[in-house]
């Protein structure tokens, strides 16, 4: 499919319009992709250029100049992102394009003759198009449809405090890790000491594995615990500790002497395992990553 977009940046326009359009270009990316810009003061067509699109450069917003291209191009998609080009301009396009699909960018409730109609702020609300688009256009409205860039994509990075005990007497520490590492954007803190019997076996793991950083007989508890989204721990003295600062937690009861620590803990509505369950313990991580 050969799709193009008109759009234009300037220090008048501004360059939001450019800027959003090369977020939308990116999903059509198994298409072939133009932009058709004129060249203005303060512009912003090289970040086009170095986005590996072609430009064809126009010297006017005349329907004849958009027509032509078009027209040259076999266009199927044309995408309209400019407030110069009015419902009379783009119902002129498609009389003489009967087969052209022309998408539309709108911010401000105006009147259009297109084929699909995108607002892509989050306050986009399809009613108010009823009478202003044509009879079967497809409407994409609100924060369904917000053209994000790349960087606002990428998950927000949540760390976790993962302490299971000083000696991890039933080894969950790394039954918990294996759960938390299928999540990239997580980070953990595993508290630990030196009677961990499986001690080397975590140092490995945390050399291999930058998403992990093992504290031995830390003194910085309260604080790593402060910067944490949630914590995974046993029902013990720290349950105490952080139910008192207000940090969020999954207990797991790894002794006997834990059950009215977990009946407290489960009439105040924690998440609390009476014993490792890796399904649930998914679920519990999953509620706090929502």
């Amino acid at each position: 499919m050969n799709i193009l977009i008109r759009a234009d940046a300037s220090f008048h326009i501004g360059t939001g319009h450019i800027m959003r359009d090369l977020v939308l270009a990116q999903e059509f990316a198994q298409e072939s992709v133009v932009f058709a810009t004129q060249k203005l003061r303060g512009d912003c067509n090289h970040l086009i250029e170095e986005a590996g699109y072609a430009i064809e450069h126009l010297s006017s917003n005349t329907f004849g100049e958009l027509d032509t291209l078009v027209k040259k191009l076999d266009i199927d998609l044309l995408i309209l992102d400019h407030y110069a080009l009015n419902y009379a301009y783009e119902k002129q396009l498609k009389a003489a394009n009967p087969k052209l699909k022309l998408m539309v960018l709108d911010d401000t409730y105006e009147r259009h003759y297109c084929d699909i109609l995108l607002n892509h702020n989050i306050y986009a609300d399809p009613k108010r198009y009823k009478r202003l688009v044509p009879k079967g256009c497809e409407l994409r409205c609100g924060a369904k449809y917000t053209l994000l860039r790349e960087e606002f994509l990428e998950p927000k990075k949540i760390r976790v405090l993962l302490a299971m005990g000083g000696a991890d007497t039933l080894s969950l520490t790394s039954k918990v890790l294996k759960i938390l590492l299928e999540y990239p954007h997580i980070r953990v803190d595993v508290i630990t000491t030196r009677a961990n019997t499986n001690l080397e076996k975590l140092q490995s793991c945390a050399k291999k594995q930058k998403a992990i950083k093992l504290h031995i007989e830390t003194k910085q508890l309260a604080s790593l615990a402060r910067k944490s989204h949630f914590a995974i721990i046993t029902p013990s003295v720290l349950a105490n500790e952080l139910y008192s600062i207000h940090v969020p937690f999954i207990s797991i009861q790894t002794a006997t002497n834990q059950k009215e620590m977990v009946r407290f803990l489960k009439k105040k509505h924690c998440k609390v395992l009476k014993r490792f369950n890796s399904k649930k313990l998914q679920n519990f991580i999953e509620e706090y990553l929502r």
